[in-house]
């Protein structure tokens, strides 16, 4: 018998929108640590990814914790 794996509703409530992080990284550390990167549209999980390392090297305490949400957040969707 096959077992088809499907997210529960109220697990799914918990998983940070990713493409929402995205967004609030560019509005609030753009200038500031994301220079280097220009914002994608409809980001996937690795365009996520991929501006972690500049949110912890470029920006503040606050990017970091921002860049360790979107981490986390990427895990949670695999």
């Amino acid at each position: 018998m096959a077992m088809s794996l499907q997210l529960d509703p109220v697990l799914k409530t918990r998983v940070p929108d990713i493409a929402g992080l995205y967004r609030l990284a560019f509005k609030d550390y753009g200038a500031s640590a994301l220079w280097s990167s220009a914002p994608v549209p409809d980001p996937t999980p690795e365009d996520a990814l991929a501006i972690t390392r500049s949110l912890r090297v470029e920006g503040n305490r606050q990017a970091r914790r921002l860049a360790e949400q979107i981490e986390r957040a990427c895990r949670a969707a695999v």
